[in-house]
């Protein structure tokens, strides 16, 4: 294990000298060769630190995504060079690699040492938040593994945080179709944002807050129609550590327009209308399944009910 820990120092200091100048990926390999000759590293490790550098520069455009996405509030730029290489790296091994070889716990754990080394206790905490976001949103895996028990924490307690989203719909050549965002972590869900998150707009109603961030994420203007239900979740932060989202849904209505989506909003990566018999076909998370069903089947009992009344006036 200590081997280890000093390959992924290594090859982090060869992350970081690649990054910090500038150098095209092909250079990668022989930063590393003149890093390990260096700082160390026996030949037992040198496929092991290969392979990883390897892994993190081929899934980097995806990783950065996913940082994106778990540090809503910090752009890659403004991110020291140390941390997002180590972001980098801990989310490559808590992503990609074999979990029997780096189980999720190892892949958290190494990420945090490595950044109070190399960075300090801040950076630490910052690691710790934006991978256990992540660690969060893969369902947790291994976390009975070695049996700790973890301070409990009253939920009320936990910060609050007010959300606005909706199923948004619209009409075209006779069909349904329903305006979807794809997420780094290969899910369809619905377009939210928070709501009186400025004080400029806090007293704005949730009907209200919903309407101008799907304006501000898909381009889309909306009609709020009515509440079809609500999701309440833990997330965490990289620095306030936990808090809570309450989303309220709404089933809201729109012209069939092209859908404009926000470069870097929320770690998003695409937008597209679908039809509502194509739906059942998409990956959505589990607490969307019900407030996209609800949706659904009112579009459905509705357009049931126009061919009623279509066929009484034929």
């Amino acid at each position: 294990m200590a081997n280890r820990h000093l390959a992924r120092s290594v090859v982090l200091q060869t992350l970081f000298e690649w990054d910090s100048s500038h150098a095209a990926e092909s250079e990668a390999s022989a930063i590393l060769a003149r890093n390990m000759a260096e700082f160390g590293g026996d030949d037992v490790d040198r496929p092991f630190m290969e392979n990883l550098l390897a892994g993190v520069l081929a899934k980097r455009p995806d990783i950065d995504r996913i940082i994106e996405k778990a540090a809503p509030d910090w752009s890659l730029e403004r991110i020291a060079p140390v941390d997002r290489n180590i972001l980098r790296m801990g989310l490559y091994e808590l992503l990609f690699a074999d979990r029997t070889q780096v189980p999720a716990k190892v892949a958290i754990n190494e990420a945090i040492e490595l950044a109070k080394t190399f960075s300090g206790e801040s950076s630490g905490r910052f690691v710790n938040g934006v991978l256990g976001a992540v660690y969060k949103e893969l369902g947790e895996p291994g976390k009975d593994e070695h049996g700790g028990k973890k301070a409990k924490h009253r939920y009320e307690d936990i910060p609050l945080q007010q959300l606005g989203g909706a199923v948004v719909y619209a009409k075209h050549d006779g069909q349904y179709y329903l305006a979807l965002v794809h997420d780094v972590f290969g899910h369809w869900t619905l377009s939210k944002g928070k709501i009186g998150d400025d004080p400029s707009i806090k007293d704005e109603t949730a009907e209200e807050g919903t309407a101008r961030e799907i304006k501000e994420e898909i381009g889309l203007d909306i009609t709020v129609e009515e509440k079809i239900g609500e999701n309440e979740y833990v997330a965490s932060h990289p620095e306030k550590g936990k808090y809570r989202k309450r989303v309220t849904y709404f089933l809201a209505r729109s012209a069939f327009e092209p859908l404009e989506l926000q470069k870097g909003k929320g770690g998003l990566d695409d937008a597209k209308w679908f039809r509502l018999q194509d739906i059942i076909d998409l990956n959505f998370y589990d607490d969307m399944l019900p407030i996209v069903t609800a949706a659904v089947q009112k579009l459905l009992d509705r357009a049931s009910g126009e061919r009623a009344r279509a066929a009484v006036h034929a």
